[in-house]
């Protein structure tokens, strides 16, 4: 499965995500080019080399009328507000009618450029306490903040990764400058599109991820933790202006991961006040409620005590789900968690007619293996009705069927 996967490390931010994704690309001028080509008002690109703590890289700065603003790293982001002042503001309308007349993009692209935008907007008007239509975007941050998400939805869309995936975002710390005076970091915005996102604040002072790079996170990326078993084929580094101790950069690897690789939560709590009875009816209720499979162990607790260790495995969109049905059907006080990463085998199950009528056959493949077998349930069902064991019917079912071929 072709995979990008992004190293939010030093934070994120719309023009080092562009820059990074720019090189993967094979021809990173002419992409440039085609930027410049898009019609954004008054923007221009522009790629240059540049190194942090070693590392060289890309710096993809972005001048609107000629200008770039360079005064505090991004804090041309936080001009996004409702309030009304001298200079032009654009509204989320006006952004509209732009992306959608004017911009030299592939329709698919625009979709993409308007959901980012419509993000943002939804997080401002949260912080604001306003609608979404009363949100105004000021105009050099407008432009500047739009060519960074235009530059990241066509190399998403020019790359087609078939899924993207990133690690925990350093946020930092500290305080941030803003048109509303100063604000903690994250900036509010920022702190509103990273929930339910994994964020550390780390060591580093000040602001690493930006409401634009929160924002075209949020969008593209499906799954946030460390990076999946890939053969990565090319490396690109995005990097900051500010100089930090760690390289200001945000590095994208694309290559390729296996498919029957996944990320699996583990689940676990101890009791030694339950009966057997009650172990079996919350497991019962469990797997009813989309755990992936729940399994017991006799263990010795406190004060001697023998006790019962109850393990849940689920998908991470289920964690909440079998969380609340733990603590519902158990007497725990308490809920252990871990991410483990399997390896599953590929599955399909597929109807064969046999001289017992049609039975269900699962075939399980991968990592150079292949296994068949019948299932139990069709097989116990022909044995029961003609009083027959399940040995007799599988082998009856296995020379009809040139031995489960």
């Amino acid at each position: 499965m072709k995979t990008l996967y992004l190293d939010c490390g030093m934070g994120a931010a719309g023009d080092m995500l562009s820059a990074a994704l720019l090189e993967l690309l094979p021809e990173p001028e002419g992409f440039v080019r085609r930027l410049n080509a898009l019609g954004i008002p008054g923007v221009r690109y522009t790629a240059q080399r540049a190194e942090k703590c070693g590392v060289v890289g890309t710096r993809l700065c972005v001048t609107v009328d000629g200008a770039q603003e360079e005064a505090h790293e991004h804090e041309h982001e936080h001009e996004h507000h409702h309030e009304h002042h001298h200079h032009a503001h654009h509204t989320v309308e006006d952004i509209r009618r732009l992306v959608i007349s004017h911009l030299a993009l592939p329709d698919v692209v625009k979709r993409d450029v308007l959901a980012v935008y419509g993000l943002l907007a939804d997080a401002e008007s949260r912080v604001h306490g306003v609608s979404v239509e009363q949100i105004h975007f000021h105009e050099v941050g407008t432009m500047d903040a739009l060519a960074d998400v235009a530059a990241v939805c066509l190399l998403v869309h020019e790359l087609a990764p078939q899924t993207i995936a990133a690690s925990p975002v350093h946020v930092g710390f500290g305080q941030v400058r803003c048109a509303h005076g100063i604000l903690p970091v994250p900036a509010p915005a920022t702190a509103q599109l990273l929930r339910g996102v994994p964020i550390c604040g780390g060591e580093i002072e000040g602001e690493l991820c930006t409401p634009t790079g929160a924002a075209l996170l949020r969008y593209f990326v499906r799954q946030f933790g460390d990076m999946p078993t890939m053969r990565v084929d090319t490396i690109g580094y995005g990097m900051g202006t500010k100089d930090f101790p760690r390289a200001n950069c945000v590095r994208a690897l694309l290559g390729e991961t296996a498919d029957d690789t996944d990320t699996a939560l583990e689940l676990s709590c101890n009791v030694d006040d339950m009966t057997a009875e009650d172990v079996a009816f919350a497991a019962e209720q469990l797997l009813a409620g989309g755990a992936l499979d729940v399994y017991t162990a006799a263990i010795g607790m406190k004060k001697s005590r023998p006790g019962t260790k109850i393990c849940v495995l689920c998908r991470p969109q289920d964690r909440e789900k079998c969380m609340a049905l733990l603590f519902r059907h158990t007497s725990t006080l308490g809920v252990r968690e871990a991410s483990l990463r399997r390896t599953v085998l590929r599955r399909k199950t597929q109807t064969c007619e046999t001289p017992f009528g049609p039975v269900r056959r699962k075939t399980a493949s991968g990592c150079g293996v292949t296994r068949e077998k019948y299932e139990y349930e069709d097989l116990a069902q022909i044995a029961r009705e003609r009083d027959m064991s399940l040995a007799e019917v599988r082998a009856a079912i296995d020379t009809r069927d040139g031995a489960g071929k």
